[in-house]
């Protein structure tokens, strides 16, 4: 079965999930009424961005009188998760070992201990495939 690929949210889509990640189930007014400072918006844009965000199947709902009670469909480090491995698929399959290359360099750069990590990762992986 093949794995659902996501594209990264809108500054507002991640704003609106964060909240519904931290205080599921919520409804559009519940998580109006959480937004605030720069992120704060319009009750009437952050339903349109829920309803959205239910589209593309990354919030559940469930009639709650007359409003909808959304609940994430997938957590938010199993979210990252899923949208890093798309976007590492798609820059490894249009730039192959030059991709790789670059990855493993920027790992270096970022902190050495990652490559480490990287290491062991790999080496797990073999090993499960065995």
């Amino acid at each position: 079965m093949k794995k659902r690929t996501w594209e990264p949210l809108g500054h507002l889509e991640a704003a609106v999930m964060d909240v519904v990640w931290a205080r599921a189930p919520a409804t559009a007014r519940e998580v109006c009424d959480r937004m605030t400072g720069a992120e704060e918006r319009a009750y009437t844009t952050i339903m349109t961005t829920m309803d959205r965000l239910h589209r593309k199947g990354l919030l559940d709902r469930e009639k709650d009188g007359m409003a909808w009670r959304y609940t994430p469909a997938l957590g938010k480090a199993e979210f990252e998760k899923a949208l890093a491995d798309g976007l590492a698929a798609g820059i490894l399959q249009a730039h192959g070992e030059v991709a790789l290359s670059a990855f493993v360099d920027a790992t270096a750069e970022v902190d050495e201990g990652l490559l480490d990590q990287l290491a062991q990762l790999i080496a797990q992986r073999r090993k499960g495939r065995r």
